[in-house]
């Protein structure tokens, strides 16, 4: 391509991407999927009018009418089966809880019900949905604002768990969850909302599922994480570099079903591997990657795999919050033990 063809080809791009927050990324991804796909309908508490309690869905009400951005009764589980029912007859619900602690009410229908359709009618029926659901600490919510258990969703057959760590990431996802015949867990980490800000292009481009991210290369040590934690982790990793360590960073985005190539490779590379999240510690999913790890290249490690991870504990109320979170200096001094071992 000519030198002026490139320059106005950049220009081009820069006109469709725009900074945004990764709630602003998850507000570009519903309004073009609406825009284009006439099946996709909004529903939720407060989704409407008012945008979400986050602002997720703000003016997508002014935009596609109440027909298509429902605000629903303060009912997880009523929500849970229209949603359902929506998709079973051919349209595509993105269904809102408020916080991840407010989905229990709906577990019945999500567990028996969405996660069970194909299996139950041989194929006949499909549930293209997805439920939303802003999770995990770190903004000083009350209690039931602050669940991190996507290991329970991880645990069910026919459910797609997925976890947006960037604007870019959150973009790319949602689009393909919207897309996707079956029923997607879409968790959005409360504390990346508004914490950084990206350069989304707006153009449509969904990114895989059932995939991880290799964020950086490094040959030292494998660091594993998803959603909130990857931002302490990829800290940690930039204090390795001062002391000429490196990292690969590797962002697990849709915890189900694992995709463990990505892992395994980098594990027969570096030998050493910390898995890093914020749930609490005893069957949490970073349990799953490291017994998964262990089985299939135990002859590659150098060195116990080491987890951090939250307490088993419920989050504690805001006061104590930082307590319970992996902090920097916990990740760290866990990476430096596990680089000790020769």
């Amino acid at each position: 391509m000519h030198r002026s063809e490139c320059v106005v080809s950049l220009k081009q791009d820069a006109k469709q991407m725009t900074e945004i927050t990764l709630i602003g990324a998850i507000n570009q991804a519903l309004r073009y999927e609406m825009t284009n796909d006439k099946d996709v309908i909004l529903l939720g508490e407060d989704i409407g009018v008012n945008g979400g309690v986050f602002r997720a869905t703000q003016n997508l009400f002014d935009v596609f009418g109440a027909d298509r951005v429902l605000d629903t009764p303060l009912a997880e589980s009523m929500i849970a089966g229209l949603s359902i029912g929506m998709a079973t007859q051919g349209l595509k619900p993105v269904a809102e809880f408020q916080f991840m602690g407010f989905s229990y009410p709906a577990l019945d229908q999500i567990i028996n019900h969405a996660a069970r359709i194909r299996n139950r009618t041989r194929g006949r029926l499909h549930c293209p949905l997805v439920f939303r659901m802003p999770y995990g600490s770190g903004i000083h919510a009350p209690e039931h604002h602050s669940e991190s258990t996507e290991a329970i969703f991880a645990h069910i057959p026919g459910l797609r768990v997925v976890i947006p760590s960037s604007p870019a990431r959150a973009y790319g996802l949602l689009l393909a969850a919207i897309r996707d015949p079956d029923p997607v867990i879409f968790l959005e980490p409360t504390r990346l909302y508004r914490l950084h800000k990206q350069y989304v292009k707006d153009n449509g481009e969904a990114l895989p599922l059932d995939q991880c991210f290799l964020l950086r290369e490094g040959k030292d040590i494998t660091l594993i994480s998803w959603g909130a934690m990857l931002h302490e982790t990829i800290i940690a990793a930039d204090i390795l570099l001062k002391n000429k360590l490196s990292a690969d960073i590797i962002d697990i985005a849709t915890l189900k079903p694992l995709d463990d190539t990505l892992l395994l490779n980098s594990l027969e590379k570096t030998g050493r591997c910390v898995i890093i999240h914020e749930a609490a510690r005893f069957c949490g999913v970073g349990a799953e990657i490291a017994a998964q790890l262990s089985e299939k290249a135990f002859l590659s490690l150098k060195a116990p795999i080491q987890r951090v991870t939250g307490y088993d504990v419920t989050v504690p109320y805001a006061q104590l919050e930082k307590q319970y979170l992996p902090s920097l200096t916990k990740i760290i001094n866990v990476i430096e033990q596990t680089l000790e071992f020769a």
